[in-house]
């Protein structure tokens, strides 16, 4: 008996593993292409925060319109341990995901009494379009830990509803997670009357647990109150609730979300990927096909509770916890001006697990060896749910690039890519020219954005300059990088080379560390002045009979006298022109240790073009 014990024991042991790796790797793989390389907007502004505020300043951050001190916390200990490898933040976030994926599989294993239904339920967590925002932003923590706390807080409340003994020790902990996740985003404040309904269901007598969590909820409005100054949540974009609050509003979103739940983007292109009227024919048979599974699920496992009376009113707090639950979740984010596809992830996930608990109740573990024909259609039903889903899923993965942020997350990645992915550590003595500013760079992020790859936070030496064209600026110098923005592809490209050659082409006898040959000849663009500069510098020894013959266009001639060690010649050209010049001299430096071209070293020029 105790060899199958030890052996049943094992074989749990290895189904866990197995499926913590198989979601790991699905994570990785199915999150393949989502990059932050460079950080912009409210994530700059995390950093910045992070950097120039002490610990108690950014975590219990007083006078702020949110006061979000776990956020807060966990952001600080992840901005911690990235320091400047920016590109650290997505996979983190995938393994954190992982970790989310993981315990909805075990919730939903319990649910359902299978490992199969568990997995399909980390799975099409991980497949969800719905987590772009927690994987491709540093303010995903906050989505992924908000989801987390509320899924363990519907978790806690199941087993108290259908557990004697067990569940009861899980009311402390999950009314630790209620008082967690409203400091983690306030938006689920809302959850509060999931307690007193499943109290009323359990109908629990302690007054301990009432007072617990009526105590949890006055003590987060207490904090609130006292540190930003209101117990009103703060809505998107700026507003607050209290003033953008409309019920028609608030109905029209509750619809959309519903929608969403059940595959239909229900939304415009710029929050939901393509809306449902943009999408192609077959994204939208799929779909439909998939409600239907769902359907025919739902129908049976109504059949099933209908029937059996023995567990039904059981069966009804549970669904009632699962339904309260969900619309909650929706009504928490109906009352803003919008409706983001993120928010609805939880009571996304809610449903996917309560399609779990239909499996579990319509085809219960203990039936499963007496009628193998049962389980496989029921189960088997969820099973084409998923793959009729999943290219689904996949299909809006690949329009993310419609996001309303999408595209500036593209845009500073490739600005990441274009300056430290490039020049690393050199990048910080340069000065750095973007050629035009369709993208409206605000001065924060020009000043901040190139110090978050800077272990010192300073990038000291660095300065971003804004031009209309190339002809604003004169020669392109060793600590000059020139960018050009290229809208088409969301993306800078890295010039500086082009403009190089452009400007200066080294014909023969030119070198770029300023030296010459006895024989010389270079094409030199003006700029806006129609001024070229030469600064001789001439190391030898001086007497007075040396010179240099400049020729302009082949035709105009100047004869320069090297009468001092540093000699400055300007030339007059046409503007924003190229120029060529031609350079004789009469003299070489004779302590030149090796001869580059034809002719022998002659004399350094440092020339600028104005």
């Amino acid at each position: 008996m105790k060899d199958r014990q030890w052996i049943g024991k094992e074989a749990a042991w290895k189904d866990e593993v197995i499926a913590a790796v198989l979601l790991l790797a699905f994570a990785f793989f199915i999150n393949r292409g989502i990059e932050i390389k460079g950080l912009y907007m409210d994530d700059l502004y995390l950093w910045s925060c992070y950097g120039e505020q002490s610990f108690r300043e950014f975590v219990f951050p007083l006078g702020s319109t949110r006061f979000r001190f776990i956020f807060n916390l966990a952001s600080w200990l992840q901005l911690m341990i990235v320091g400047n490898h920016i590109g650290w933040f997505v996979p983190i976030n995938i393994l954190i995901n992982v970790c989310i994926a993981f315990t909805v599989y075990r919730f939903g294993k319990r649910l359902s009494g299978r490992w199969s239904m568990g997995f399909l339920t980390g799975i099409l967590y991980l497949l969800s379009r719905m987590s772009y925002y927690q994987i491709s932003q540093v303010y995903g923590l906050m989505e992924s830990l908000a989801l987390w706390a509320a899924i363990g807080i519907l978790y806690c409340l199941y087993r108290y509803i259908t557990e004697e003994k067990e569940g009861k020790g899980l009311i402390p902990f999950a009314v630790g997670l209620y008082f967690a996740i409203c400091f983690i985003h306030e938006r689920y404040m809302v959850l509060l009357p999931l307690f007193y309904v499943a109290y009323l269901m359990k109908k629990e007598r302690k007054k301990s647990s009432w007072i617990l969590i009526t105590l949890s909820f006055l003590a987060v409005q207490a904090i609130r109150f006292f540190t930003i100054g209101s117990i009103s949540p703060a809505g998107t974009g700026g507003t607050t609730v209290a003033e953008t609050f409309k019920i028609t509003g608030v109905l029209k979103y509750a619809v959309s979300q519903v929608l969403y739940i059940f595959g239909v983007n229900a939304g415009p292109d710029h929050l939901s990927g393509l809306s449902w009227e943009a999408s192609p024919a077959w994204v939208r048979v799929l779909v439909l096909a998939s409600a239907l599974m769902l359907l025919v699920m739902t129908l049976v496992f109504i059949g099933v509770v209908v029937k059996e009376k023995k567990d039904r009113k059981l069966r009804f707090k549970v669904i009632g916890l699962f339904l309260l639950f969900i619309a909650l979740c929706i009504g928490s984010s109906s009352v803003t001006i919008r409706v983001e596809t993120r928010w609805i992830y939880v009571s996304m996930t809610a449903a996917w697990l309560f399609a779990a608990y239909m499996c579990g109740v319509t085809v219960p573990r203990k039936e499963a060896g007496a009628n193998l024909s049962k389980p496989l259609l029921y189960c088997g039903l969820f099973l084409l749910y998923t793959m009729l889903i999943f290219p689904v899923e996949s299909f809006y993965r690949g329009k993310y690039d419609n996001l309303y942020y999408w595209s500036n997350q593209l845009r500073y990645n490739s600005l990441a890519e274009e300056t430290y992915g490039n020049y690393k550590e050199k990048l910080f003595s340069k000065k750095v020219y973007i050629i035009g500013n369709t993208y409206k760079m605000s001065d924060f992020t020009s000043n901040t954005f190139f110090k978050t790859f800077d272990k010192k936070r300073t990038a000291e030496g660095m300065t971003v300059t804004f031009i209309d064209s190339m002809s604003s600026i004169g020669l392109i110098t060793p600590n000059m990088l020139v960018l050009r923005e290229d809208p088409t592809n969301n993306a800078f490209q890295d010039i500086t080379d082009f403009l190089r050659n452009l400007k200066f082409e080294r014909v023969y006898g030119s070198y770029e560390d300023g030296w010459l040959d006895e024989s010389a000849k270079a094409r030199i663009m003006a700029g806006k002045e129609g001024k070229i500069t030469f600064k001789f510098y001439y190391p030898g020894v001086i007497t007075g009979l040396e010179h240099i013959i400049v020729t302009v266009n082949g035709s105009e001639q100047r004869v320069i006298p090297i009468d001092a060690s540093t000699v400055t010649a300007e030339f007059d050209v046409t503007p924003t022109q190229i120029s060529e010049f031609s350079l004789e001299s009469n003299f070489f430096y004779d302590a030149a240790t090796e001869q580059r071209g034809e002719k022998r070293l002659s004399v350094v020029a440092d020339i600028t073009s104005n």
